[in-house]
């Protein structure tokens, strides 16, 4: 996978799903500004990737926290070439009972921090003539369940951006992509598998017998990040061994 020495920038990237992308970017040769709310949690992978990893904080609610992430990957790194818009929170419970603050929350997160990663990194891409923009959805989005209204929405609804965008970007030498993982060991599938009725109730519906790990997921991204997906374009790619519906 071609992104030794590109600049990516991973959001939600100094814990669970993200940290495992940071990690595989790294592994493969890239330079990552890693960014989230807390600069602690990013201890571990700033360690891993030395002077190849760098943390910037960022809220992605907020259009100019993101547009100042991007200038600063330039700044660090010399240029922008990967953005993977993975930070997402998850709001619990069934639409009778969830608050409209929890569900102006997660969409200003999980829809609204899409839109503005896409927002601030397409002109830079563009005006590059290459780039490479990997959104993560998730396999509830096809999937619905119950108690999960606000994330199952947002994630179908991060699908469909995707898709815009790439029309969009297409002429531009950018790609948009989605990878839509399944229950993995890492993040919020973690509490999941940890949770004894609910595992219970998933591990029926993973044809491969188990979660997915977190450099799985990470491979897949890099993948989309890299050269070799020049042509793959638009596209939702599940990885979740499996999953019946």
């Amino acid at each position: 996978m071609t992104v030794k020495d590109k600049v990516a920038v991973v959001t939600g990237g100094a814990k669970g799903l993200g940290e495992a992308i940071a990690e595989t970017l790294l592994a493969e040769g890239a330079r990552v500004v890693v960014a989230g709310r807390e600069a602690a949690a990013a201890a571990p992978i700033l360690e891993l990737g030395g002077d190849r990893a760098h943390f910037h904080p960022v809220d992605v609610r907020d259009a100019d926290s993101v547009a100042a992430l991007m200038a600063a990957a330039r700044e660090r790194f010399g240029g922008l070439d990967i953005v993977v818009a993975n930070a997402a929170v998850n709001a619990p419970g069934p639409v009778e009972r969830l608050t409209p603050a929890q569900w102006a929350d997660a969409l200003a997160v999980n829809l609204s921090g899409v839109y503005h990663c896409l927002h601030a990194a397409a002109p830079l891409l563009r005006a590059q003539g290459w780039g490479r923009i990997v959104t993560v959805s998730s396999a509830l989005s096809q999937r619905p369940m119950a108690g999960a209204s606000a994330y199952c929405a947002t994630k179908a609804a991060v699908e469909a951006l995707t898709r815009v965008a790439a029309l969009e970007l297409a002429d531009a030498g950018v790609t948009v992509n989605c990878v839509s993982p399944g229950i993995t060991d890492r993040g919020m599938s973690r509490a999941l598998a940890a949770d004894e009725r609910m595992w219970n109730m998933f591990l029926p519906k993973l044809a491969a017998g188990r979660p997915g790990r977190g450099e799985e997921i990470g491979r897949v991204v890099a993948f989309l990040a890299g050269e070799e997906a020049s042509y793959v374009n638009g596209t939702v790619v599940e990885v979740n061994g499996g999953m019946r519906h």
